[in-house]
């Protein structure tokens, strides 16, 4: 069930649209109103506060423009939610005045806690692969397996088992999207419990630099 503050929010996305004011800013404005962590919509579930700490702002953006369909050009639209592509640039200290600081640091913790972790599974998996290719091995069999137990000290179906049972969640052979999220953000949990501060930082350091370099294929790709 939605709140009275998200009414609000949808109220003060429509109105500042309405007065001219620019689309994206507005939708950021209306963000800091919100106030539910998920709900279901249309038919379908929104899941904007993983395990109570981790913000998917995107999905609230994408709820939140349905609500002013065909006010918002199709293009920039598809850019934000689908490219991660504002159609202004913001600095952080901006972005993170006009949600709040509550949602900005909930923010980072699903910047850092799910998109470098996975992120940094793809890393460690190339690095995997490209030993392999090394020692003149060409099979890829059961290299996920051996990054999940580099970083978290098992292999993924083990990993999953345990996330499962501890949550209480039924054994199925797929996840939904914002179940494979709470995953992967309790994977981070998992990785910073079992490593040394050194070897965290380095495991950030190494994502950080994988995404950068993501970023900018993106940007090249973009630019064509």
């Amino acid at each position: 069930m939605s709140s009275t503050g998200d009414a609000q929010a949808i109220q003060h996305l429509k109105s500042a649209i309405a007065e001219g004011k620019s689309w994206y800013l507005a939708l950021l404005e209306a963000i800091k109103l919100w106030r539910t962590p998920d709900e279901d919509h249309d038919g379908r579930h929104f899941q904007y506060l993983i395990d109570k700490e981790a913000f998917d702002w995107l999905v609230l953006a994408e709820r939140l423009c349905e609500e002013v369909d065909g006010f918002i050009p199709e293009k920039e639209l598809v850019d934000l939610l689908f490219l991660d592509r504002p159609p202004i640039e913001l600095t952080n200290d901006e972005f993170k005045e006009l949600i709040g600081n509550a949602k900005y640091q909930a923010y980072l913790n699903y910047l850092y806690g799910i998109l470098v972790e996975e992120i940094l599974v793809l890393a460690v998996v190339g690095e995997i692969r490209k030993g392999r290719r090394a020692l003149g091995l060409t099979k890829d069999d059961g290299v996920v397996d051996e990054a999940y137990q580099r970083l978290y000290g098992f292999d993924q179906p083990e990993l999953i088992a345990r996330f499962r049972k501890e949550r209480g969640y039924p054994r199925r052979k797929s996840m939904s999207l914002s179940q494979l999220r709470e995953f992967t953000y309790w994977l981070f949990k998992q990785r910073l419990e079992r490593c040394d501060k050194s070897c965290v930082a380095s495991d950030t350091k190494k994502a950080l630099a994988k995404l950068h370099y993501y970023l900018k294929l993106k940007g090249r790709n973009s630019a064509h």
